[in-house]
């Protein structure tokens, strides 16, 4: 081969690495869709101040870890205390679903004994949520229950 052949087998070699990097999703960690919905269950506690928030996923995901933490602190810092924190213990059963501090079947919180904190109303929270390389996150809000007496 000749020294021009060469140059032009290593440019063109170089513009299809530079399009699959730039022009393709082969290289980036897929995302999760989640989404969030209050839900006012039959069971719920008489003295809770806000509705249970469920999460569903766009499909099934063996979660490697879970968390939430207050929108507003982590704006500022990244290293927020989270105030529902779960990780993988073993291999977790995939799951379509959850509800914020319910047990997920596989995962353990990532502190022993650590209790998830209950929502306050109308405060913006981050959820996390990992599988594997698969992440996905999305902002949530727990809305007040309403009094039977002001409908």
């Amino acid at each position: 081969m000749t020294r021009k052949t060469v140059v032009l087998l290593c440019l063109a070699a170089a513009l299809a690495a530079s399009y699959v990097w730039f022009f393709t999703d082969w290289f980036a960690a897929p995302r999760i869709q989640i989404y969030a919905s209050p839900r006012a269950m039959r069971m719920m506690q008489r003295s809770a101040e806000v509705y249970q928030v469920s999460f569903a996923l766009d499909g099934k995901y063996q979660l490697t870890s879970v968390k939430v933490v207050e929108a507003a602190a982590y704006a500022t810092n990244k290293q927020v205390a989270p105030i529902w924190h779960l990780v993988a213990a073993s291999n977790a059963i995939p799951c379509k679903g959850f509800l914020y501090g319910r047990p997920i079947p596989g995962l353990k919180p990532a502190s022993p004994n650590a209790r998830p904190k209950p929502l306050r109303s109308e405060v913006a929270y981050r959820l996390f949520v990992e599988a594997g390389r698969a992440k996905g996150e999305i902002d949530f809000r727990a809305p007040a229950v309403s009094s039977p007496d002001a409908r």
